[in-house]
């Protein structure tokens, strides 16, 4: 089942995802306020789910807005099912699962079951504040870039709507992305800000020059001094780049 067409991004500013990574709703709905029409897409995570985020997803949605619920899922297919089919009506347009095949293979069945073709699944393939070490650590072996390829593979086969990965290994998946899935590049980092806890990092226009679809730009945009600002200069830069 292919579902991916109506998710491909249409102009620059379709493609920046803000990450609304912040404690408490209000905030969240300060920065929202702020950035209105200036970003494509709100990305809500876990530090905000467990603080009443999941209401403001839903809220969001309710009134026009495209939501990223970055979740992250990964368990028994059975809970896999029957929690993406309860995302899928909250109306979001985006939603996050570890990239295994048992887990994305049920959430695609969830949507099938439901006949949903508005929820694109992205399939999680390896964190981008990993590193080779921190992969080896983990228990697996190899480079990054075989283990994200083997994964965008396994999406694809499953049916998924896109992957997340970083903008460094994006290039080598085109091929097996296609022109069907999307891809969605956190670790995004304007020239000049610090990289933190990201090691796999690329500028906006290194990013969408590389192949990327969707950039997710969290602290540069909600630490900003001016985020509505901030966020037009990143879309200048995506612009410059297509």
């Amino acid at each position: 089942m292919t579902r991916t067409s109506s998710f491909k991004p249409t102009s620059a500013r379709d493609r920046l995802m803000m990450g609304l990574d912040v404690p408490t709703v209000q905030q969240a709905e300060a920065l929202v306020k702020a950035t209105e029409g200036a970003v494509g897409v709100y990305k809500i995570g876990m530090e905000l789910q467990f603080a009443g985020g999941l209401e403001l997803a839903r809220d969001l949605a309710a009134s026009g807005h495209r939501i990223f619920l970055d979740v992250k899922l990964h368990d028994i297919d059975n809970t896999i099912l029957r929690a993406v089919k309860n995302v899928a009506r909250m109306g979001v347009t985006f939603m996050t699962l570890h990239a295994y095949p048992k887990t994305m293979r049920a959430a695609v069945q969830a949507l099938r079951e439901d006949g949903n073709t508005d929820l694109c699944l992205l399939g999680v393939t390896v964190l981008t504040s990993m590193d080779e070490a921190d992969l080896i650590a983990a228990g697996y072996k190899g480079p990054i870039a075989d283990l994200v390829q083997a994964r965008a593979a396994d999406a694809r086969e499953a049916g998924m709507g896109g992957i997340v990965c970083a903008a460094t290994e994006v290039g080598s998946l085109k091929t097996i992305l296609g022109d069907e899935l999307v891809s969605v590049t956190p670790g995004i980092r304007p020239s000049g800000h610090a990289a933190g806890d990201q090691k796999r990092v690329m500028t906006p226009g290194d990013a969408i020059r590389a192949g990327s679809d969707y950039l997710v730009v969290g602290r540069p945009l909600n630490q900003a001094t001016d985020p509505r600002a901030t966020a037009d200069a990143i879309v200048a830069e995506i612009a410059a780049a297509l």
